[in-house]
């Protein structure tokens, strides 16, 4: 498997994507930004100028039931923020 796990597809990172051409993907925590560019332009087909990574720690939550308060802690991840060259674009729609 890739470093690339899934698209970010949110209704901002849609508006990134039609107005700056940058996209958002959560990658692998130990990917660094040579690995993310590398797949990337191999997977989409794109040229790719920069990319911006951020690590989003894991946040506690806790809800109360009947039986009690249950506790737990939400997953950590890490995001890229990839720039396409101008004129490229990619569709994450393709393939459905």
């Amino acid at each position: 498997m890739g470093v690339i796990l899934k698209p970010v597809i949110t209704e901002k990172m849609t508006d990134k994507g039609e107005k700056l051409n940058q996209f958002g993907f959560i990658v692998d925590n130990s990917a660094n930004k040579l690995q993310i560019k590398e797949e990337v332009e191999e997977l989409y087909g794109v040229q790719v100028l920069s990319v911006n990574t951020m690590n989003y720690s894991g946040k506690r939550k806790s809800r109360f039931t009947k039986s009690g308060v249950i506790s737990g802690k939400t997953k950590a991840f890490k995001k890229a923020v990839v720039t396409v060259a101008e004129g490229e674009i990619i569709d994450f729609f393709s393939n459905i």
